[in-house]
């Protein structure tokens, strides 16, 4: 299925996640962070942005990644978010892009996320800080709706399902695939699933 990048689609995502129920999560040692799932015009259509990680960065360096980082002393997670957009990809956007959040994901390596759906008309201003980002990568949102996709994994380390999702001939595991897959079923499909019980790869636990 082909999106339309337009204001149905914008006004249509708008509200199913205004109409979701965001389930409280308990922060405990956590630390606060927040990404941001872009969505932005694709070829014909609408899409979402990945990104390389630089594989310099100490922490998860050459992952897969949605734009985002740690929560700065008096910040939200959406004005976090924002600031991370463009530091991260040179892509600027204010409040009223925001289109809404998702459930906070607690990961393994001590991050409670909240991702933030952020509305980007143009994408001729974004380019990868070298610092951070190796590489950025549009994606058609249909991608997040192939049938083949996401996968489940088991694991011996958990009793947890490990998701993987499938982008083009990549995979994606969680968090980002976790995030990814709440947006897909929320946002797009309209369905309050809750992914906050995804386990990720051991490799990711660091």
């Amino acid at each position: 299925m082909t999106h339309v990048f337009d204001s149905a689609l914008r006004e249509k995502i708008g509200e199913r996640l205004a109409d979701f129920t965001l389930e409280a999560a308990t922060q405990g040692e956590l630390k606060r962070a927040a990404v941001a799932i872009v969505i932005a015009p694709h070829e014909e259509g609408a899409g979402f942005l990945l990104t390389r990680r630089a594989p310099r960065l100490n922490a998860h360096g050459g992952q897969w990644a949605l734009p985002g980082g740690r929560l700065d002393a008096g910040e939200t997670a959406i004005e976090t978010a924002l600031r991370e957009l463009e530091e991260e990809i040179a892509l600027r956007a204010d409040r009223a892009a925001v289109l809404g959040t998702l459930d906070d994901y607690p990961t393994r390596s001590g991050y409670l996320i909240t991702p933030v759906i952020v509305w980007v008309e143009s994408l001729a201003a974004m380019k990868p800080n070298p610092g951070e980002v190796e590489s950025i990568h549009p994606f058609r949102l249909a991608e997040l709706e192939r049938p083949d996709s996401p996968v489940f994994l088991t694991i011996p380390e958990s009793d947890r399902p490990v998701i993987r999702i499938l982008l083009g001939e990549r995979h994606v595991h969680a968090p980002t695939a976790a995030v990814l897959y709440q947006f897909r079923e929320v946002a797009l499909q309209g369905r309050a699933t809750r992914v906050a019980h995804f386990e990720q790869p051991v490799w990711a636990w660091k």
